[in-house]
């Protein structure tokens, strides 16, 4: 058995509380990980506050993990101790129905999330199964990876599979996601317009990769946009006013929304339907999918941008981000 420090929350909203927790015996597809660093992503907030009606209290948030391998389960020979690996949303899939055999592993129905139902990694420990624990490219800052195993790839995953390089890419939202989302795109080759409601972020933008750069409030330099844009990527969580982005897609194009917007949308089918237009969404990635994206962040130098605190301060730090603060994503570095 493990014993660990983690921090703790055991109820919705409450603060996080320092606590020694048992992981118990490691499982034969097991693989413990001593966390190193460790980021927030609003997912965090999400599950914290119980806003998806999902949370399961007492609860060790924290799943964008770098770390150490520190043991291995008796059927483990993926990775090896001493290794320097990640684990992001999901912790294990079942490995055995459908989508996991076709390499939809992201889509299992029994995919098991780390921060729900299991042990996550604001703590000195974590476990995942080995196909979800994925070693960390030599050519990658380790202490910059962790937000790339869920923002990261949450962002690139629709780029990879709905761009091309001769792609126009609309981003649609500069924070947390967004910024990565830019960065991926241009690094990919594309023609990338960024959308932000804050002009404040214009110049930002600009320097993440982003060729133009229009206001998200400004529906003129939307209507400029029309039927130009290939890839429409949304990243916030907060309605928007669909028909318009619908409008900047050229035919064929697609609206893909990865941001948690929790309204129901209201779209005319009409524009839709004569520009051949659709609208998707996805969720993270499947180990492979989370390997190339590490792969091509590693030999594209893609980063996020990002803040460091000591995971002791871990209280503040997810203040600072429910607030809107964070420049954009925050990481825990463990110091127990």
């Amino acid at each position: 058995m493990s014993k660990t420090t983690a921090w703790v929350a055991h109820a919705a909203g409450q603060k996080l509380v320092r606590e020694e927790i048992d992981l118990g015996p490691i499982g034969a597809d097991d693989v413990e990980v001593q966390v190193e660093h460790c980021g927030i992503c609003h997912s965090d907030i999400s599950v914290l506050k119980n806003e998806w009606g999902m949370s399961q209290y007492p609860a060790v948030l924290g799943h964008e993990v770098v770390g150490r391998v520190v043991a291995i389960g008796s059927a483990v020979k993926s990775v090896s101790v001493g290794q320097r690996v990640g684990i992001g949303w999901n912790s294990a899939s079942c490995m055995h129905c459908r989508q996991c055999m076709s390499g939809d592993h992201q889509l299992c129905s029994q995919a098991q999330p780390t921060i729900i139902g299991h042990r996550g990694g604001f703590a000195g420990l974590v476990r995942s199964h080995w196909a979800w624990t994925l070693p960390i490219p030599e050519g990658l800052d380790h202490a910059e990876a962790g937000p790339l195993l869920c923002g990261g790839i949450t962002v690139f995953n629709p780029i990879a599979m709905y761009a091309q390089p001769t792609s126009r890419v609309g981003i649609v939202g500069i924070g947390g996601l967004g910024h990565m989302g830019v960065k991926f795109a241009k690094a990919y080759g594309c023609d990338v317009t960024a959308f932000t409601s804050s002009e404040s972020k214009f110049d930002e933008a600009r320097s993440f990769g982003a060729h133009h750069v229009v206001s998200s409030r400004n529906s003129n330099a939307i209507k400029s946009l029309a039927g130009t844009l290939d890839l429409l990527v949304v990243t916030v969580n907060v309605p928007m006013d669909w028909d318009a982005l619908i409008t900047t897609l050229a035919p064929k194009g697609r609206l893909h929304i990865v941001g948690a917007v929790l309204e129901p949308m209201a779209l005319s089918i009409v524009s839709l339907i004569f520009g051949q237009k659709c609208v998707s969404s996805s969720p993270t990635g499947s180990p492979v999918d989370m390997s190339d994206m590490l792969e091509f962040a590693a030999r594209q130098k893609v980063t996020p941008q990002t803040e460091h605190y000591p995971m002791s301060r871990i209280n503040e730090a997810f203040q600072r981000l429910e607030e809107g603060k964070a420049r954009y994503r925050i990481v825990l570095d463990a110091d127990f």
